[in-house]
């Protein structure tokens, strides 16, 4: 595949005590593929005094959101600071603009013919350009939310040193919308009238005929991509993984629970597991609170959660 680096160079972060002319790491766009099929994403290398360097892909979560963990109608700047904290400690990392989102949006195939399994090919295509990078040591992988599962699956590979899982789900997709819907307004009714079409889907059978209340979740269209994705179990794939497993998760996640980190850890009994006291699922500190804590997914300007990027550097710097 074409690999194309954009000849713009833009230095950031200059390193304490260091010559202003040595940056302390440095950001390129990059690109993989051709024409209307280009992902796009930012490379975060250490600055020319270190030519030798582990690596991160960090892959983004469900929805239209981009390689800095944004939305459109959503700004926080989560994984952008992430992979900036990275850089601090001399880290390189990868994030990307997932097919269909923001500079990739070209590159999105129609609805009907999107599968789970997609995310999971261009990750792998992400981690053969990470791979031929110079000075790259060892590749890691950080899947959040959403992203957790295709990490996971990626991850089950000899040549990935280890995989994080940030925020990720401990139950089939298909769990997780139960469990959401049920939490709704009227959710046990509303649950009543999903339940015939999940249990199709989980079969791996497309329901010609769902409820008209529930069209924008189980139209025709997305039907096979919810069946690709049901099929995923994260226990199951995060426990074929060879490589070293961190799962790190939030105590005040309204969209991922500490039961979901729990169900994990006991799925890898060796993973390092770390819960931050007050982190939310797009990784802010944050009170329980529905509305004060839905706040801070618009705030850039936010810091990262106390511990977090801790837990995350220890993991990757281990030999």
């Amino acid at each position: 595949m074409k690999r194309m680096i954009a000849a713009a160079l833009t230095l950031l972060s200059l390193a304490g005590g260091a010559a202003a002319s040595e940056p302390k790491w440095v950001e390129n766009e990059v690109s993989i593929g051709e024409g209307d099929g280009t992902l796009h994403g930012t490379l975060l290398t250490p600055g020319a005094y270190n030519d030798s360097f582990d690596a991160v892909l960090i892959i983004s979560g469900s929805g239209p959101t981009d390689r800095d963990g944004n939305q459109p109608s959503m700004k926080n700047d989560s994984l952008k600071l992430l992979a900036h904290a990275l850089g601090e400690a001399g880290i390189a990392s990868l994030r990307v603009d997932k097919r269909g989102i923001a500079a990739s949006a070209k590159a999105a195939p129609r609805e009907e013919d999107l599968r789970f399994e997609t995310y999971i090919d261009d990750a792998r295509s992400w981690i053969g350009f990470l791979k031929a990078q110079p000075g790259v040591k060892r590749i890691f992988v950080i899947g959040h939310s959403e992203g957790a599962l295709i990490g996971s699956v990626v991850a089950q590979n000899d040549e990935i040193a280890g995989f994080v899982s940030l925020a990720g789900a401990g139950e089939p997709a298909a769990d997780i919308l139960r469990r959401q819907i049920k939490a709704s307004p009227n959710g046990e009714q509303v649950l009543a009238l999903a339940e015939p079409t999940l249990q199709k889907l989980e079969k791996g059978e497309t329901d010609p005929a769902p409820s008209p209340m529930l069209y924008s979740l189980f139209r025709l269209s997305v039907q096979p991509y919810l069946i690709s994705w049901f099929r995923h179990d994260p226990r199951v794939e995060i426990a074929k993984i060879p490589g070293r497993v961190a799962i790190v998760q939030g105590t005040t996640d309204i969209q991922v629970l500490p039961s979901d980190a729990e169900s994990l850890k006991a799925a890898r009994p060796d993973a390092t597991f770390t819960l931050i006291d007050g982190m939310n699922h797009v990784l802010k500190a944050a009170p329980a609170e529905r509305a004060a804590n839905v706040a801070t997914y618009g705030n850039p300007d936010l810091p990262l959660a106390p511990g977090l990027l801790d837990a995350i550097i220890q993991f990757v710097q281990l030999h």
